[in-house]
């Protein structure tokens, strides 16, 4: 293994593939069977990880039947059909190449739990051979994609569900009505959080490509790199480079960003954005100075987003996030120690929180003594997942999108703020901050959070963690104003690029006006 610097990792030219080409036919279009004992065919895309929770999900609704899976590595997909057989009774067939189901007339629900550079172009062409959608969040690898899903979803007038699964919890629900009700007065601040610790992923290198993977169908839209495979776990840590994933913010960030969107009744975009990150603290972690990680994405991040009249902050935190300063978060979440996943709503009278655990809320008076709490009972309310995906199926049955709990556009919405934050970052990667530089930005951003004491608490917790900001200082991004209408950045090229990307011959995600 050769372990490479920065300037040695660039991509190469794209390859060229003859797409293998596939009609689009009336007949595939799914419709509502006349004969309630006929169940919809279901093909699941990507077993490796969160592909058997859709397995899970869809196989316990009595109107559905898994028949196909999709996935490039053979051995995960051989392993998931026999899992599926075992617990069905019916073994399911097997796709490595996505676009050779989509001729499958017994098929009329696609799900995607995939790398994210592979999401908007599998839905795209699903909903184009008149299949309905269910993919995971991230529903896009950029903006310019979530928009195609949303437009493909209405010209072809199909379901879309995003797997945002709080949309269907009872107690976040609950907790949304609350506040959108005044429980705790006016609110203008959401905060939303990932403290959860990642460690480094290994030395940035060159490795070989698993021999049961089919490395062409898996780059999809991505160029390759040269070398093309940079990092020493091949699953999974793609998420935290930036060519197939988005990072934490992008990874677990929509899940609170879309409750905080949710809660302060925002179905728009931000006006502008502030972001200051950088990848901190593996060198002192492993005492190597020269150590270079193979992720590119930021591993501790702060954007703001300013909606006008109000504010989303989301905070990501990859380092130890235990026994920290932050007294007001570790009281609202009742610990000091481990991961800390939610969000904060601030009111004028109190504050509620989605969390500690995804599918319950809570709510505190003033001094953050606890009032009222809002909780999903899986006895009760049934299996969040499993309910979640039930909600596609009655839209799918009914073809009623009014019905969905996290349409495209909601998907699209919540992944965007993600992807608008990572583009601050990107932009402005090379322009490092003093804490003083990083100060003077945020108190001049137009935000109702106390920035200035957020960036503190950040920058306790890099020295936390052995990383001292003046000699490793975090980058800070210009600030970045947008055009909600338009999804344009009025005033930076660089940025405006970065709303779509290159990809392959063969596997170009359509652009909205053409899917």
């Amino acid at each position: 293994m050769t372990r490479l610097n920065r300037r040695q990792f660039t991509s190469a030219s794209a390859a060229t593939l003859a797409g293998v080409s596939f009609g689009v036919h009336s007949s595939l279009a799914a419709k509502a069977s006349d004969n309630p004992n006929e169940k919809l065919g279901v093909v699941v895309a990507g077993l490796n990880s969160r592909g058997r929770s859709h397995v899970a999900g869809f196989g316990a609704d009595s109107r559905c039947e898994i028949r196909a899976i999709v996935d490039i590595d053979t051995k995960v997909a051989e392993r998931a059909a026999e899992d599926i057989k075992k617990k069905y009774g019916k073994a399911p067939k097997i796709f490595s190449d996505f676009r050779e189901m989509l001729q499958s007339d017994d098929l009329q629900i696609v799900t995607a739990a995939t790398p994210n550079h592979w999401h908007a172009l599998m839905g795209v062409w699903a909903m184009q051979a008149g299949k309905d959608v269910y993919i995971e969040k991230p529903i896009s690898h950029n903006v310019m994609e979530g928009r195609s899903l949303v437009e493909a979803a209405k010209r072809h007038q199909r379901m879309f569900q995003t797997g945002t699964q709080c949309r269907s919890s009872k107690g976040v629900i609950d907790l949304v009505d609350f506040i959108q009700g005044g429980g705790i007065g006016e609110v203008k601040l959401a905060r939303g959080l990932c403290y959860k610790r990642r460690k480094s992923i290994g030395a940035l290198g060159d490795y070989p490509v698993p021999e049961n993977v089919d490395f062409n169908l898996w780059s999809g839209p991505a160029t390759y790199t040269d070398p093309k495979v940079t990092r020493q776990r091949f699953h999974y840590d793609w998420h935290w480079q930036r060519h197939y994933g988005n990072g934490d913010s992008g990874n677990q960030g929509p899940h609170q960003t879309d409750v905080a969107r949710w809660g302060l009744g925002l179905e728009r975009h931000p006006e502008s954005v502030l972001t200051y990150a950088g990848r901190l603290g593996y060198k002192a972690e492993r005492k190597d100075p020269d150590y270079v990680d193979a992720g590119d994405t930021a591993n501790t991040q702060v954007s703001i987003y300013n909606y006008g009249d109000k504010t989303i902050v989301f905070e990501t935190r990859g380092l130890s996030v235990d026994n920290s300063a932050d007294e007001e978060i570790n009281k609202l979440f009742g610990s000091n120690r481990g991961n800390r996943i939610g969000v904060i709503f601030y009111g004028s009278e109190g504050y509620a929180i989605q969390g500690p655990r995804y599918e319950n809320g809570a709510v505190f008076d003033k001094d953050m003594k606890l009032v009222r709490e809002f909780k999903h009972s899986t006895e009760k309310d049934g299996d969040l997942n499993s309910v979640h995906m039930s909600n596609f199926v009655d839209s799918v049955v009914s073809r009623d999108a009014s019905s969905l709990h996290a349409d495209a556009m909601c998907g699209h919405l919540s992944a965007s703020i993600a992807h608008l934050g990572n583009i601050a970052y990107y932009v402005g990667q090379d322009d490092h901050a003093t804490p003083d530089e990083i100060k003077q930005a945020v108190e001049a951003f137009d935000s109702n959070d106390n920035d200035a004491e957020t960036l503190d608490r950040t920058l306790r917790h890099l020295r936390d963690n052995g990383v001292k900001p003046e000699s490793e200082p975090l980058s800070l991004g210009p600030v970045l104003n947008f055009d909600p209408k338009a999804e344009r950045f009025s005033d930076n090229d660089a940025a405006n690029a970065m709303l779509t990307r290159q990809y392959r011959d063969g596997f170009e995600v359509p652009k909205p006006s053409d899917v």
